[in-house]
């Protein structure tokens, strides 16, 4: 029976501190995360580093709901860091690692933080900026105090305000500056339970899964909610297949936490094996394609498990069991979109049409398709959002408008066609780049393709497609592929880099891309344009 979250509503004050104390009391020595070789952190030191950083944190002055961020590469420090911050009350703000200066500038001047956890080495830079440093090393030995202090065990701290804000995430910034997500600590605690209350098995003692992604979003909402269940997290910073292999090879993993660009790297690192140990991958963030799905099928077989999630709502907004996900890529013709599966209990959902939609795009879903604008409201959404200039309310009634595209099927099965700022529009028509980059993926002669476009007088937009890490005979496939797309679809122009521009959550930017591209090349406009290499990049 779906757990009714609307009765806790009305609650006042969540005890984070409690619950952590229960759960080492419970698992104790047990290991919660390990770092795939020599590192692990059990329950108890879970529990112990935590509220020793909480009691820190509230000795300088930081209080419930104000901002405190933390600048942490994957590594096991940033479970417990994240577990103390919450527990003290404070709003986290999990910053991503690789930030430049002007990137946390902007952080700051949105969530209006003045402190950040992070490594000794990042001091200098950032006091420079004028924030105020907690580093690792300096808190371990307060910490070490703390531990000593508290020789009767861990004192449970006092419940935080279930309405004080407790997370402010960030969106991915590729329509713009980010945006500041704010969760309340009630809509923390209520997204932890849907995320238990939707998995398809309970983790049990031994259950390992494989975190692979920027532990500032997705990790941790899983780790959250395997810590619950007594199982084992396995983190790492990125698709590391020394690591990874033997964990494999020894059915060591169970589960695996992968969005289908780490999916496609962990595939192409192990070809041709096939390894039977793996029970789920939890996949999401972007569309996943025919192709992959295969592929991860014939790996790993079918326990593909399909969600839908974002900044601005996690996790589960909508789900595909393993079951479901492989009997939709059976389906002979696959149908328009990328199918992410029914809304959870407690999700609304509807689309609003957009009459500059109207057209081509509709009747390639046939008439029975009314494709619009996603928006929905659930119980674990955010509060609101942030920019320089304070708070952005939601839309009327509590509706988010997602800027994302798509229609439900004849089964009432969610289907994602888009983003409403990525449609490009060229010579009268309007083009989606998912439907490209779907019938793009999965290929040994490159590890993926971005459609994006340059601003043209003849065309409007000239769409590009843009590779990364491409073999000798790439452009022969990629445009035997594109034959079959109408047209007007086709990209005009193919590019490749070595390298393609990420955001936090691992996804390619379109608009980073676009500007990687303009940085190397200039368009020559007209009824056949092609790209020039800039001068000062000949070589």
């Amino acid at each position: 029976m779906p757990i009714n979250f609307s009765s806790q509503t009305s609650i006042a004050h969540i005890n984070w501190s409690e619950s952590l104390n229960q759960l080492a009391q419970k698992f104790g020595p047990r290991t919660f995360a390990s770092d795939g070789a020599n590192e692990s952190l059990t329950f108890n030191e879970l529990n112990v580093f935590a509220h020793a950083l909480a009691k820190v944190l509230t000795q300088n002055g930081i209080k419930s709901a104000e901002p405190v961020a933390s600048l942490l590469p994957n590594h096991l420090d940033a479970i417990w860091i994240t577990y103390g911050i919450k527990l003290n009350g404070a709003a986290e703000v999990p910053l991503n690692f690789s930030s430049t200066p002007d990137e946390l500038q902007w952080c700051a001047d949105v969530a209006k933080f003045k402190w950040i956890v992070t490594y000794e080495n990042k001091r200098t830079q950032l006091t420079q900026l004028g924030f105020s440093v907690l580093s690792i090393e300096a808190l371990r030995a307060e910490m070490d105090l703390q531990i000593k202090n508290d020789a009767h065990g861990v004192e449970v701290l006092p419940s935080v305000k279930s309405e004080d804000w407790g997370r402010i995430l960030f969106t991915s910034g590729t329509t713009g500056k980010p945006k500041g997500v704010v969760y309340s600590h009630q809509r923390r605690w209520i997204a932890e339970q849907m995320l238990k209350a939707s998995m398809p098995f309970v983790p049990q003692k031994g259950s390992k899964l494989l975190l692979m992604t920027p532990f500032v979003h997705g990790a941790s909402l899983m780790t959250f909610a395997w810590a619950d269940f007594g199982a084992e997290v396995v983190l790492l910073n990125g698709v590391d297949l020394p690591k990874i292999t033997p964990l494999l090879e020894s059915d060591a993993l169970q589960y695996i936490f992968a969005p289908p660009t780490v999916l496609g790297k962990l595939i192409q690192g192990h070809e041709g094996r096939v390894f039977k140990g793996v029970k789920c991958i939890f996949t999401g963030t972007q569309p996943l394609s025919k192709g992959l799905y295969d592929k991860a099928h014939e790996m790993f077989g079918p326990v593909v498990r399909v969600t839908f999630g974002k900044s601005e709502c996690v996790n589960p907004i909508t789900v595909l069991t393993p079951e479901q996900t492989h009997d939709f890529y059976q389906t002979k013709p696959l149908p328009a979109g990328a199918c992410v599966g029914w809304p959870q209990a407690g999700v609304e959902m509807k689309i609003v049409p957009r009459a500059e939609l109207e057209g081509q795009e509709e009747a390639d879903l046939g008439a029975d398709r009314a494709q619009g604008e996603i928006y929905l409201r659930a119980p674990q959404m955010s509060c609101c959002l942030l920019n320089p200039d304070g708070v952005i309310e939601h839309e009327h009634e509590g509706w988010h408008a997602t800027g994302d595209l798509g229609y439900f099927d004849d089964k009432g099965r969610l289907m994602l066609t888009g983003r409403i700022a990525d449609v490009i529009k060229t010579g009268g028509y309007r083009v989606n780049p998912d439907e490209i980059e779907l019938l793009l993926a999965g290929s040994a002669q490159w590890d993926t393709v971005c459609i994006t476009s340059l601003a043209s007088e003849y065309w409007g937009e000239v769409i590009i497609a843009v590779a990364e890490g491409v073999g000798a005979e790439w452009t022969q496939e990629l445009n035997a592929r594109l034959n079959a797309l109408s047209k007007y679809k086709q990209p005009r122009i193919l590019i490749d880099f070595k390298a393609l521009p990420r955001n936090p959550q691992g996804k390619i930017s379109r608009k980073k891309v676009r500007e990687l591209v303009l940085s190397h090349y200039e368009l020559l406009d007209g009824p056949y344009p092609k790209v020039q290499r800039l001068a000062s990049n000949k070589t």
